[in-house]
């Protein structure tokens, strides 16, 4: 491939690029066109609280019965509680995050959206319930193993029934699958199994479709019923297609299910085993097989008497381990527990899988109190939207002055800048907009836009970088595309410098800032990176594209003097 064509595949890229980031950004061009503007419309910019109104709450977190080596951990897991139980409340991404105030640790709960404030509170204050639950089958309903035989052996001769009339000559296959197969997958289309590869079915069905019998061809039935785990089959090789790893064989079927037992109905029973009870919750290892994660549980004297008398009753069976009501684990106790400690084993794949479970029963019995708020602000929705519309017309003003500038003191060049400037506009709102769907939603706030804003000024500080060391390359007499590289060339020092150190110090502020200032640093952070790739990548995409003999033969629009002869080197 010549460097012709890679350069128009790459200033195709950025064309679609730009049209997509455009359509996400603002999906109204598109609003004639009803499909894609629903899809596009749905995705919006998450607002803070500032933006969208809402409460800002803080609570006094009372760490005086927790150990100094546990009260890091304590607060972990109490941010991730408080950020559980207000999501169930309705508030998809509320912020949540623990600050110093002198000695105390300060919880701090923002809740953008939020109308009923008390019910929050309510919800925020409630202690996590963990619960230990004896598990109940109730087999009621099972069919004695006689009356299960008898059935299939009914249901075994109406198969082979169904195999003699399927084998008779001028049999309607398709009309037997649609009055008798039990498959509700494939009854309705006469059996149709579709385009079947080897080792897609079950391991019966699979060695009978793809069995060598020379006289098992196209269009037959196979001669013998296939027993399968879920009944008996009557199975139909309509074409082959392919050989060796690539064959397929298109087939049909007809299923006479087995009888089973119905599934058995399971309810748990209360043991008055609760978090409370729980001391601690760690992750250890097998005595058995030491690369096996386990975790250990340790309970008070209350716990320890009430275990004894829950598992000497429940050997064999499992008991179920439930937080705020959702089942986390059910781990069935091997033998009676009476020293208060228990071991849960075999179902950890990693050490993470044990840590999960940990968190989540520590998170249960954590005893980390917290009252009423001590600080309590609400930031109405008119304040957030009015100082959003200010915030949107001061940054639109200054990004058209600087485009207006950058046009009339570098033309062409100012041109392709400002045309890059747009894209990247469109690019962080697409960021925005699609950054819900991912787990790195970003919410923006009035510091955000101040972040977003700032960073548009890095953008264009990066082009006039460049743009002047073109313009001196030009005057010392170089033809236009190589004082276009060159001018990249040395301009990329001094912006990879300045923009790094915006970088290293944005993530500091994301280290050990809070709240407005972190909303600031990361939208900040992110728009600098963002910049830095339109300004040395998109712009030089379109200008090695654009330029050619006709810059050349018109000088000014370049360059601001006529002294100077602009040479062609593009071939």
């Amino acid at each position: 491939m010549t460097l012709k064509n890679k350069l128009k595949i790459k200033f195709a890229a950025v064309v679609l690029l730009a049209l997509a980031a455009g359509l996400v950004s603002y999906p109204r061009a598109v609003a004639r066109i009803p499909r894609v503007y629903n899809v596009l419309n749905k995705l919006q910019i998450k607002q803070g609280l500032d933006l969208q109104g809402g409460f800002h709450l803080e609570y006094k977190v009372d760490l005086s019965q927790v150990e100094s080596s546990k009260r890091a951990d304590a607060l972990s897991a109490l941010q991730s509680i408080i950020e559980h139980r207000v999501n169930a409340f309705g508030v998809s991404e509320p912020l949540v995050y623990i600050k110093k105030s002198s000695s105390d640790e300060i919880l701090v709960v923002e809740l953008a959206g939020v109308k009923d404030i008390n019910q929050a509170k309510e919800i925020i204050k409630e202690t996590p319930l963990l619960e230990f639950k004896e598990t109940q089958v109730d087999s009621s309903e099972q069919i004695p193993q006689s009356t299960l035989d008898q059935m299939n052996a009914q249901q075994k001769t109406k198969a082979e029934d169904l195999l003699k009339k399927a084998l008779a000559p001028g049999a309607d296959f398709a009309q037997l699958a649609k009055d008798n197969s039990q498959d509700p997958g494939s009854k309705d289309q006469g059996g149709d199994l579709g385009e079947v590869k080897k080792g897609t079915m079950v391991p019966e069905f699979n060695d009978a479709l793809f069995d060598s019998d020379p006289n098992f061809k196209d269009g037959t039935v196979y001669p013998k019923l296939v027993e399968s785990q879920f009944g008996w089959h009557i199975i139909k090789k309509i074409a082959t297609t392919g050989s060796g790893d690539t064959l397929t064989v298109h087939a049909a079927h007809i299923l006479i299910a087995k009888a089973t037992q119905p599934t058995p109905k399971t309810s748990y029973i209360d043991t008055g085993l609760t978090g409370k009870n729980l001391k601690n919750a760690t992750v250890g290892f097998s005595s058995s097989a030491l690369s096996e994660p386990t975790v250990n549980l340790e309970f008070d004297a209350e716990g320890t008497k009430l275990l004894t008398d829950i598992s000497q009753r429940n050997i064999g069976k499992p008991l179920a381990i439930f937080l705020d009501g959702k089942i986390i684990e059910a781990p069935t106790v091997r033998s009676a527990l009476t020293d208060g400690r228990a071991e849960i084993s075999g179902g950890f794949k990693t050490v993470q899988d044990a840590q999960a479970l940990v968190k989540s029963l520590n998170e249960g019995s954590l005893p980390v109190p917290i009252g009423d708020p001590i600080y309590e602000q609400h930031v109405d929705a008119s304040l957030g939207q009015s100082s959003l519309i200010a915030s949107l017309k001061a940054g639109a003003i200054g990004l058209g002055i600087v485009l207006l500038f950058m046009i009339i003191y570098y033309r062409y060049l100012g041109f392709i800048a400002s045309l890059a400037l747009i894209i990247y506009t469109a690019l962080m709102v697409a960021i925005f907009k699609l950054s819900p769907l991912t787990p790195w939603g970003i919410t923006f706030t009035l510091s955000g836009i101040a972040g977003f804003i700032l960073s548009i000024g890095m953008a264009v500080d990066a082009n006039v970088l460049i743009f002047e060391r073109t313009k001196e390359e030009l005057r010392r007499g170089r033809e236009l595309m190589s004082a276009v590289d060159e001018g990249f060339k040395r301009a990329w020092p001094s912006i990879r410098d300045g923009n790094y150190s915006t970088i290293l110090t944005s993530l500091i502020l994301v280290w050990v800032g809070t709240g407005f200032v972190k909303g600031f640093a990361i939208i900040l952070m992110l728009g600098v990176m963002m910049s830095m790739f339109t300004a040395i990548v998109l712009v030089k995409i379109i200008l090695r594209f654009t330029l050619g003999q006709w810059a050349v033969d018109r000088p000014w629009l370049i360059i601001r003097t006529k002294k100077i002869e602009i040479k062609n080197d593009k071939k």
